[in-house]
């Protein structure tokens, strides 16, 4: 019974995944899905509430790796000595690049579906909310720079965003064009190294 419930389930989250991809969550039919998956509308309700809540089942597990490390190394840097800061800028952010750029590779349907597919779901902001976090955490440090005696310029928070947002919008351009793993990794350390020129020109470095 089980070895058939799971089979069950992944006919429909394999017939979801190929109807998301093609027309994204909102051009996307349930119906088509139960028929591409060849299940009953009421074995569907078995597993899923909504069409919404199938789709949550595919990228929840993506999302929260994505953002749980990258949160993580938010934090791992600003949890150190404000006077280790400077010397350790770019290396947990380097670590965690490298790991998202992998992690996206290795992922590439459902992570398609996060980024690319996502309207009209709450997880049509992710890459938003990346971003949110990028500046807060831009800004703390750059506060911790002046403590530190640094004569750091104010830069806008709409500035911060604007920058974090072509960053992340970047990175991500490696699902959007299906890149192979050798050359993401080698456009994204490039594109980290434009990036981090920028910011230390308009901090006065």
């Amino acid at each position: 019974m089980e070895e058939t419930s799971v089979t069950t389930l992944e006919k429909i989250q394999e017939a979801a995944m190929a109807e998301f991809l093609d027309k994204g969550f909102q051009g996307a039919s349930l119906r088509q899905i139960v028929k591409n998956a060849g299940v009953t509308t009421g074995a569907f309700y078995g597993y899923f509430s909504s069409k919404e809540a199938l789709f949550a089942s595919i990228v929840e597990p993506h999302a929260a790796a994505l953002m749980g490390k990258f949160m993580e190394a938010q934090t791992s840097f600003a949890e150190l000595p404000e006077e280790q800061q400077p010397e350790h800028m770019g290396v947990e952010s380097s670590g965690c690049v490298h790991w998202m750029v992998d992690y996206i590779c290795a992922h590439r349907e459902p992570v398609k579906l996060l980024l690319c597919r996502a309207e009209g779901t709450s997880y049509e902001h992710f890459v938003h909310n990346m971003v949110e976090a990028e500046v807060e955490y831009t800004q703390r440090y750059m506060e911790v720079l002046r403590r530190l005696g640094r004569d750091i310029p104010v830069l806008d928070k709409s500035l911060c965003h604007i920058i974090a947002s072509g960053m992340f919008n970047g990175i991500f351009e490696i699902v959007v064009h299906d890149m192979p793993r050798d050359q993401a990794m080698r456009d994204v350390d490039q594109l980290r190294d434009f990036y981090t020129a920028g910011w230390l020109k308009l901090m006065g470095g």
